[in-house]
């Protein structure tokens, strides 16, 4: 034997030993970062999709909601986490397509430091007005604005949010004056909605369907090229008259960029085997959102498309944030 023989055979001892370790991930519980309130949108789904992956890989998957800053802290948590699979994040448009462009200091491009595992599910906005409002349609809606300018006030999750660029989207679209009133979060618009405080809203479907189903808030239209089944009668923005105007808002699954390939594979493979389940697919659909069923490099490639879109959006909309 020569004297590499016992270096050789520890190497490939280490070898097998971390090819057992990259097959047995993961061993424990692992964190979800949520980066938006309990309540939310983001935290309905992140919910449905922590149930779904415990299930699957026998450990507990534990939602962290790291609120603040559009959704940028608990996104930056997540880029700092130790990459070893244990922390992961359910992030949305907003984290990812968004804040690149809206924030001026970021500390991190979520673009280059989160590593995508995969697509999650989609939804369109839908725009929601308080049941005191005596309209039954877009055109309607618009009609009072024109009438009473810069008095109807629209909430949002905050400056910048998707909630917030598509309400300045359908002011361009409609020629109306609305005044945009921001809050920390989407529950507290949508508490202030509820309310009276606020008129109208945009939001994604899994926030506001429990307040559509209880009769608390009247849907005008989504912002979707087709209707949602899940409220088949409410007609699109295109139906309404507003030709082009579509915004749908995603969500994926991500890791510190520091990932291991071998872990961003399991983990994919994991979240597509969830996302093929009935229980999963009834979950998120009766939130009024639909599985994302993209391959991973698919995925990479609609990130950047995506980014490059709201980037003019915010540009349009000349909304910054610090």
């Amino acid at each position: 034997m020569t004297a590499l023989s016992p270096l050789l055979a520890a190497l490939a001892c280490l070898a097998v030993a971390s090819n057992v370790s990259a097959q047995a991930y993961p061993t424990k519980p692992v964190r979800l970062i949520v980066a938006f309130p309990a309540g939310g949108g983001s935290d309905v789904m992140g919910r449905i999709l922590a149930q779904a992956l415990s299930q699957r890989i026998g450990h507990n998957v534990i939602v962290d909601n790291r609120a603040g800053a559009g959704g940028s802290i608990g996104t930056e948590a997540a880029v700092r986490a130790a990459p070893d699979g244990y922390t992961l994040q359910l992030a949305s448009t907003s984290e990812v397509s968004i804040n690149r462009s809206l924030y001026t200091k970021l500390s991190y491009d979520p673009l280059k430091d989160l590593a995508p595992i995969g697509a999650v599910a989609s939804t369109p906005m839908v725009l929601v007005v308080h049941p005191s409002m005596p309209v039954k349609d877009v055109n309607a809606l618009v009609a009072i604005a024109k009438s009473r300018p810069g008095q109807v006030m629209f909430g949002s999750a905050g400056t910048g949010s998707t909630t917030h660029l598509t309400g300045e989207l359908f002011k361009a679209a409609a020629s109306i004056q609305i005044l945009h009133v921001p809050y920390k979060g989407a529950p507290p618009a949508l508490a202030d909605l509820v309310g009276g405080q606020t008129q109208l809203m945009f939001s994604t479907l899994p926030a506001v369907m429990p307040l559509i189903t209880a009769q608390r808030l009247r849907p005008l239209a989504l912002t979707s090229p087709r209707r949602a089944p899940s409220l088949a009668t409410v007609p699109t923005m295109m139906e309404s008259g507003f030709a082009d105007f579509e915004v749908e808002y995603w969500y994926g699954l991500f890791a510190p960029r520091q990932a291991s390939t071998a872990i961003i594979s399991t983990m994919n493979k994991h979240l597509q085997e969830v996302l093929g389940s009935a229980e999963t697919i009834g979950n998120i659909r009766r939130q009024g959102a639909e599985p994302m069923t993209l391959a991973l490099d698919t995925f990479v490639r609609f990130l950047t498309e995506d980014a490059e879109r709201w980037r003019k959006a915010v540009k349009v909309s000349g909304a910054t944030a610090n």
